[in-house]
């Protein structure tokens, strides 16, 4: 039933609008330069730091300090790089992590365990978390700079459909929380 109803409707049809992958690295300097090295290599994308928000002491971290990097895809590179990362994971993602709005969010401990990766000892080895967002057509009016607008909540992209939506189309197995 669901199936016919975006058939009817090419407005109701779910798409990944973009994918962030995120590596914090904790502290500036060299170390966050080899994590950016690392995540050109991988995304092909040049990144952008992240900023502290607060000032931790204890950490050696102070407010506005680069302490990580991250890259957004869009369009054709996202699914090469998504079928790469979701091969780490088996094709396996838990429950937990979808939302409630149709984002999926999971992490990979060790950037060498992509395909196609090779250990570098002069960069080592990071972690990083990747983010995928999906929307429908007609989202932009929420995000454009002009006429900004709600979207509606029987346009959003519910649990349930992101969920089928990476069965479909990704063959990725969702497992149930224990």
């Amino acid at each position: 039933m669901l199936v016919e109803k975006i058939q009817e409707n090419p407005m109701r049809n779910i798409r990944i609008g973009k994918v962030v992958v995120n590596m914090g690295v904790g502290e500036s300097g060299e170390r966050l330069e080899k994590a950016m090295k690392v995540l050109e290599q991988l995304t092909g994308q040049k990144p952008c730091p992240t900023r502290a928000k607060r000032t931790i002491r204890d950490f050696g971290i102070r407010k506005g300090e680069n302490i990580g990097c991250k890259v957004t895809l869009r369009k054709e590179k996202i699914e090469p790089f998504l079928k790469r990362v979701l091969e780490v994971k088996k094709f396996r993602l838990s429950e937990s992590c979808f939302d409630d709005f149709g984002n999926i969010s999971f992490g990979i401990s060790e950037h060498i365990n992509i395909p196609g990766t090779k250990y570098d000892p002069s960069l080592g080895i990071f972690g990083m978390n990747v983010c995928v967002v999906l929307e429908r057509p007609g989202y932009r009016v929420a995000v454009r700079k002009n006429r900004r607008s709600k979207i509606g909540r029987k346009h959003r992209v519910t649990r349930e459909e992101a969920m089928a939506f990476f069965r479909e189309k990704l063959g990725v197995t969702i497992e149930r929380r224990r």
